[in-house]
């Protein structure tokens, strides 16, 4: 059974909370203790309803203040599928947890309240689907039922957003009038939506078939050396980690970058089973047949489609920290086990989300999206975002706090 993972966005109020409650109360997928829980709560809907939204928001104060604030993962299955939901907050000042929550995801849905069609965070949340290159984007109308159930509002929204997408280059996008609130178009067929023709949310998810970069080359970024050292493994040596892309297979010439040493892999181990091939996803073993110097930080990559390893790069970057980007202080650069100081050099502009124009005002703050230069201490391995979004992908680190303040994606070599 294949896993679906896809996050929710959009803005404060818009459902994002309630469709998930919505959608796991729909399926059974709710515990006993849960429903007790919620119950407990007290927090109704206008019409007396339990507040669904409860399911997903964990924290104290997202329940007493009725928002979201921190993602929340929520994980359920049907006869067709697994699914890892991620419940992103619509506050501009928390754009950062959305950003986490969406760099684990396959497929992002956009909230849209019907009574306000595409706002600023519509454009935030969409021009960062894009930019994190997530693979499908489906828009779902919500609270239909506050605008009558009415085809024209919904389909107004939907010219509205396709001509975003169209600015944007999001290609590959659907839409779902629903109710969250209601379960209309949910889990069930809208009975007052009979205008509709297409799936509802959940034979949607079900059914949809997430296309992957076939093209790219796959990566094997070294997490931890496995050297036991026993009598009985006195000469094992293996190198986990989590595989990146398909094609890492028994008696590839492999390079360690950024060494730049060659191999051949030998074996490759999978819960004490040998494997002819590694698949994407997958968390492995790998024997090389020769005794080469491999450590914590090292990406194994293919020998013909190598990664680059680069000390001067351009990214574009998300700004995290209260502190704005300081140009005179060294970061730390993380891109997967591998740590490497760097200095941000120049802030080549920033990006007006609603216009998606430049700006070259010199100074990137919290929930700034930009382009800076970047200069790292050591040769950092990674792909350029077109051509392999989740190895060109890092997080800043402050060394004085330890407090990730920045995410990138890397996109030239300067």
């Amino acid at each position: 059974m294949n896993i679906l993972k896809f996050i929710t966005a959009g803005s404060v109020d818009d459902g994002k909370s309630t469709l998930i409650g919505r959608l796991l109360y729909d399926t059974n997928s709710i515990l006993d203790d849960q429903l007790d829980a919620i119950k407990k709560a007290n927090r109704k809907n206008n019409d007396g309803t339990v507040d669904l939204a409860i399911l997903t928001d964990g924290l104290k104060a997202e329940r007493e203040q009725g928002i979201t604030i921190d993602i929340a993962y929520k994980y359920f299955q049907t006869e067709r599928r697994k699914f890892i939901i991620a419940d992103a907050p619509g506050h501009i000042q928390y754009t950062r947890n959305m950003i986490t929550g969406a760099s684990n995801s396959e497929l992002i849905i956009i909230l849209i309240d019907a009574r306000k069609g595409v706002i600023e965070q519509t454009k935030r949340h969409s021009f960062l689907a894009k930019l994190l290159d997530l693979k499908k984007v489906l828009v779902c109308v919500n609270k239909m039922d506050m605008v009558d159930y009415e085809q024209a509002v919904y389909e107004n929204i939907k010219t509205d957003y396709l001509a975003l997408a169209e600015n944007l280059g999001l290609k590959d996008v659907d839409f779902i009038p629903v109710s969250a609130l209601k379960g209309d178009n949910i889990v069930h067929d809208s009975e007052k939506m009979s205008w509709y023709e297409g799936n509802n949310l959940l034979d949607y998810l079900e059914t949809i078939e997430i296309q992957g970069n076939t093209k790219r080359a796959w990566r094997f970024p070294v997490q931890w050396v496995v050297r036991p050292q026993t009598d009985e493994l006195h000469d094992y040596r293996g190198y986990a980690g989590r595989v990146i892309g398909e094609g890492l297979s028994i008696g590839e010439k492999v390079v360690i970058l950024p060494s730049g040493v060659q191999s051949v892999v030998k074996e490759i181990e999978f819960a004490e089973k040998s494997l002819d091939q590694a698949h994407d996803g997958q968390s492995v073993i790998i024997h090389l047949s020769d005794d080469v110097d491999v450590s914590r930080g090292d990406t194994i990559v293919a020998a013909d489609r190598p990664a680059l390893a680069e000390r001067n790069f351009e990214a574009n970057i998300c700004w995290f920290d209260n502190k704005p980007l300081d140009l005179s202080t060294v970061y730390l650069l993380q891109n997967h086990s591998a740590v490497t100081k760097i200095k941000i050099v120049d802030i080549l502009f920033k990006v007006d989300v609603n216009t998606q124009e430049k700006m070259y005002d010199g100074e990137i703050k919290l929930n700034d999206i930009g382009k800076v230069s970047i200069k790292a201490a050591g040769e950092v391995v990674f792909d350029k975002q077109h051509d392999n979004a989740e190895n060109s992908r890092a997080i800043i680190i402050d060394p004085r706090t330890n407090i990730t303040v920045g995410a990138i994606m890397i996109d030239n070599v300067a």
